[in-house]
C-alpha cells in the first residue's frame, strides 16, 4: 500500500460530524484561535493545516486517526511542537494536537509516574520533584515529553540513570487503524521495542508510564564560562577531566556569544565564550567535590555552577531556545574528542554570528552505554559525544548565513561522524534516517512499520517507510 493522499477531500458535513465526536476542540482556518494553534516552536516553519483537532483524551485521538484514515488526510501529530524541522504541523491536512492532554499522576511509593502525551518537561519535573524523584529528560522545559521520549531522550541525568526510554515501563498507543493498545515488556513487545527510539512511526502514544529515580530537589549544577580564545585549552582539559568523572557527572560543552541576561557582566554581552555546563545527579556536597576541578580550571569569567533546585537548572537553557526564533540544526555523534575535533570546534566557535546560534556538545557514556544495543530501537549508545550545531536567528534576517555556518561546521567534522541522534535531524532524507538507526535496526523497524502502519499514515516524522 502506498502513502495516503495529501489533499483535503473531506466535505463540510463530515467535518461537522467529526467535530461533534470530539470532547476537545476542532479548529478551522476561519476560527480566531487558528493562527495561535497552528504555530510551532520553530519560527521558520509557517504551515497552514486544514484542521487542528485539539484532543482532550485518548478517545479524541482515536476519532482523529479514524477520520484521517477514512479521508486519506496528510496527518501531523503535535505533542510539544518542538520538532526542529516542524514535523508537528502540515499544510492542508489534519494536525492531531495532544497539547490539552497534560495529566500527570505520580506514585511515590512505587516510584512511577504516568504522563499524558501533551505534557512538557517542566510540567513533569514540577510534578515529580516535590517527592525528590525525576525522569531523565531533556534540557529545555518547554520541550514535549512525547517527542523527546520517542526519539530516545537525552538529558542532564542520563549518565546516571540512562536515556528517557530506559525508564519507560509501558505506553498506550493509538495505532493507524484507530485502535488503542498497550505495549510493555510483557505485551506487544515488538511495538514496545520500536517506540523506544523509533519516533512516532508506529502510532500515537497517548500515555507513558515511567520509572522514577531519586534526585534533588537540590543539585550542584550550572555552567562555567571562559573567553573563546581559551577554547582549545578548555576542551583539552575537559576531555581529560571527564575521562575520570563518575556517572553522576553529566556535562555539555557550549560555544556561543554571551546573551544579554542579568547573570552576564555587561562588558561580556555579545562576546564569544566557551562554557562547560554540568549537573551532578547526587548529593550536593558530593557534587561540589566532583565539579571542583572544573570550577578551578584557568580563570573563568563567569561561574554559575552552584547548588540550586533541579527544576531551576532544567530551565537554564530556556532563554536560549525561545519559541518563535528561527532554528536550524546539524548533528552528528563522534567517538571522542581528539585534537583535530577540538581544533575544528574551537575554530567554528569563533565564527558564530547570531546571538542565538550555538554549539551544544553533549557528553554521552555512563548508564546510556550500559544498556544492550539490541534492547531498544535507539542507536548510538557507544558514542562518546553528540554535536548539536544550532545555526539560528531571531528572525529571517541573517538566517541563511547561520545555516551555512552550521552546515560548514558539520561538514568539517565529517571524517569523525559515527551515528546521529534522530531527534537532532532536520528533513534530511531516508539515508540519514537509516544512518540514525544503523542498517540492521532500520530493516527491523521497516518490518515493524509494515505491521502497524502499512499505509504510512504516520509519516510526518523521521519517517521509516514500510516498503
Amino acid at each position: 500500500m502506498g502513502d495516503l493522499a495529501t489533499a483535503f477531500p473531506a466535505d463540510d458535513t463530515s467535518v461537522s460530524h467529526f467535530s461533534t465526536l470530539l470532547s476537545g476542540e476542532l479548529v478551522r482556518p476561519s476560527d480566531p484561535s487558528y493562527d495561535r494553534h497552528r504555530r510551532v516552536w520553530n519560527g521558520s516553519i509557517d504551515r497552514r493545516p486544514a484542521l487542528i483537532a485539539r484532543c482532550a483524551g485518548a478517545a479524541d485521538v482515536i476519532e482523529s486517526v479514524r477520520f484521517a484514515r477514512e479521508h486519506q488526510l496528510l496527518t501531523a501529530v503535535r505533542g510539544g511542537g518542538h520538532s526542529f524541522p516542524g514535523l508537528s504541523v502540515c499544510d492542508d491536512g489534519l494536525v492531531i494536537d495532544l497539547g490539552m492532554m497534560k495529566d500527570i499522576r505520580v506514585d511515590p511509593e512505587r516510584r512511577t509516574v504516568r504522563v499524558q502525551a501533551g505534557a512538557l518537561l517542566g510540567e513533569l519535573d514540577r510534578a515529580t520533584q516535590p517527592f525528590g524523584l525525576a525522569v531523565p529528560a531533556g534540557i529545555v522545559t518547554h520541550t514535549g515529553v512525547a517527542g523527546l521520549t520517542l526519539g530516545g531522550g537525552i538529558g542532564w541525568i542520563m549518565r546516571k540513570y540512562g536515556l528517557t526510554i530506559d525508564q519507560l515501563l509501558s505506553v498506550d498507543v493509538v495505532t493507524a487503524d484507530g485502535e488503542s493498545v498497550t505495549a510493555s515488556d510483557d505485551v506487544n513487545t515488538d511495538l514496545f521495542w520500536g517506540v523506544r527510539g523509533g519516533g512516532g512511526n508506529f502510532g500515537i502514544v497517548t500515555e507513558f508510564e515511567f520509572r522514577l529515580n531519586p534526585l534533588g530537589p537540590y543539585v550542584m549544577a550550572g555552567p562555567v564560562f571562559w573567553p573563546i580564545e581559551q577554547a582549545t585549552r578548555v576542551l583539552r582539559f575537559y576531555r581529560d577531566w571527564i575521562a575520570e568523572c563518575p556517572d553522576e557527572v553529566m556535562t555539555i560543552a557550549v560555544l556561543r556569544r554571551a546573551p544579554d541576561l542579568p547573570a552576564v557582566p555587561p562588558e561580556w554581552v555579545g562576546r564569544h565564550l566557551i562554557g562547560i555546563a554540568a549537573c551532578y545527579a547526587g548529593p550536593v556536597d558530593d557534587g561540589a567535590a566532583a565539579l571542583a576541578p572544573l570550577k578551578a580550571f584557568g580563570a573563568p569569567i563567569l561561574d554559575l555552577c552552584v547548588p540550586k533546585p533541579y527544576v531551576d537548572h532544567q530551565a537554564t537553557f530556556d532563554p536560549s531556545f525561545r519559541p518563535g526564533c528561527w532554528y536550524y540544526v546539524r548533528s552528528c555523534d563522534v567517538a571522542g574528542l581528539n585534537d583535530d575535533v577540538i581544533e575544528i570546534t574551537a575554530e567554528f566557535g569563533r565564527r558564530i554570528g547570531s546571538s542565538v546560534s550555538s554549539l551544544a556538545l553533549w557528553q554521552l557514556g555512563g548508564a546510556v552505554a550500559r544498556v544492550g544495543d539490541d534492547e531498544t530501537a535507539f542507536n548510538g549508545r557507544g558514542a562518546g559525544h553528540s554535536f548539536n550545531i544550532n545555526g539560528n536567528a531571531e528572525t529571517a534576517a541573517g538566517f541563511e548565513a547561520e545555516r551555512e555556518w552550521a552546515r560548514a561546521f558539520w561538514t568539517a567534522l565529517a571524517p569523525y561522524h559515527t551515528s546521529v541522534y534522530v531527534n537532532f535531524l532536520m528533513e534530511e532524507g531516508e539515508a540519514r534516517v537509516e544512518q540514525a538507526y544503523g542498517s540492521a535496526k532500520y530493516r527491523r523497524l521497516k518490518a515493524l512499520k509494515r505491521t502497524y502502519d502499512p499505509g504510512n499514515l504516520f509519516r510526518l516524522n523521521q519517517n521509516i517507510r514500510p516498503d
